[in-house]
């Protein structure tokens, strides 16, 4: 990327606010989750610095995960200092720990919304997941966050096990009145490395599932939104081809932030934004170009975070979709998509490499036929 080059601001970033968590997901992406806040957690000080650089630069959504951010005492006071700075603050909750006066305090700390994870409708399937009685403990603090009038998204990590219960879980959602339901396309990272080959959909599965979201984002009844499914992009540039328009959840997610010299405040999204709109910062303090991507850009206790975001050679490259190898190098949809960089990292130990769950053939060029390249 040129120096030159104008770089869009960041559109959510997700902060991993302590390594400790009350549970022990098989698929979480940490390994070492601990049992307490750990010392190398960030302070309230240097958090709170870290937040007023942020804002005084950008105006991102930032998102309070973890491990379990609730586990931290100082996490509300946090959150109520990350909306005096203009930013519009999340919470990423596995729920179970949230009953009616952490409901109302979270309300009062300026949290603009709560997402809970359920890995299905029913306790043996969520369960399955993420210990036993947390289904139950997960939808009582849904039921508590909503009789506050919260903003409530539930997200689902899918797999094979419990990607027949997508339906159910979207009939729920409508029922019980949640704000969004975000799907989560396991990525093999953590734990998720031990579960990916059991787990992990096929691609013409993983074709099939984004096909039938595109079909409930036309029904226009819940914000809907495709996590680490950078193919979903394509399926709806494919799809909407019939239906004569983008679905809600394209528009929804137009990047909307701090406009920098030069650049329109809107711009169109695509599929993965790992380092592009999107990016995640470890407890530590360590930037990623997502949560599932292990591949650091530098620390922001030493380095401002804008100066990795704008000059990181690794942000820069994932930017560049002319960099992209093998068949999403070739593909017409790569400016959309852009294939999952995590799933490519998993496979090939290489960032720029092909996607290895997407079930489209690009046709091959036919320059490159000639030139015998493929």
């Amino acid at each position: 990327m040129e120096p030159s080059k104008v770089v869009a601001p960041p559109r959510l970033i997700f902060w991993e606010t302590t390594a400790g968590c009350n549970l022990r997901c098989v698929h979480c992406r940490r390994l070492d989750v601990l049992d307490q806040v750990s010392d190398t957690d960030l302070s309230t000080d240097v958090a709170q610095r870290m937040i007023a650089g942020i804002a005084a630069d950008y105006k991102p959504i930032l998102v309070l995960s973890g491990g379990e951010p609730l586990f931290r005492p100082d996490i509300l006071p946090i959150a109520r200092f990350a909306k005096e700075q203009g930013l519009r603050v999340a919470l990423a909750t596995n729920g179970t720990l949230v009953d009616d006066s952490k409901a109302q305090a979270i309300r009062e700390a300026g949290v603009a919304r709560v997402s809970i994870s359920l890995d299905g409708v029913t306790p043996a399937t969520h369960d399955r997941f993420r210990g036993a009685g947390n289904f139950v403990r997960a939808l009582a603090g849904f039921d508590a966050l909503k009789k506050e009038n919260m903003s409530v998204q539930i997200n689902m990590t899918v797999t094979k096990a419990n990607a027949h219960e997508l339906p159910a879980l979207y009939d729920m959602c409508l029922k019980r009145g949640a704000d969004a339901l975000h799907l989560f396309m396991l990525v093999p990272v953590g734990c998720g490395v031990d579960i990916a080959e059991t787990d992990m959909l096929p691609p013409d599965e993983y074709e099939r599932w984004l096909n039938w979201f595109y079909d409930r984002d036309m029904e226009r009844k819940i914000e809907l939104k495709a996590t680490c499914a950078p193919h979903y992009f394509r399926i709806v540039r494919q799809r909407s081809k019939e239906h004569g328009g983008l679905p809600p959840s394209h528009h929804r997610q137009e990047a909307k932030g701090s406009p920098v010299a030069g650049q329109a405040l809107h711009q169109t999204t695509k599929g993965c934004l790992a380092g592009q709109g999107v990016c995640f910062i470890s407890h530590t303090g360590e930037l990623f170009p997502c949560g599932y991507l292990p591949l650091s850009a530098g620390n922001i206790q030493q380095t401002p975070f804008k100066t990795l975001w704008e000059t990181s050679p690794l942000f820069n490259k994932l930017r560049d979709a002319d960099q992209l190898e093998g068949k999403c190098g070739i593909c017409s949809f790569k400016h959309v998509c852009g294939g999952c960089r995590a799933r490519a990292w998993y496979a090939e130990a290489n960032e720029m490499a092909e996607e290895p769950h997407c079930d489209y053939t690009p046709p091959i060029p036919s320059f490159e036929k000639k030139e015998g390249r493929i």
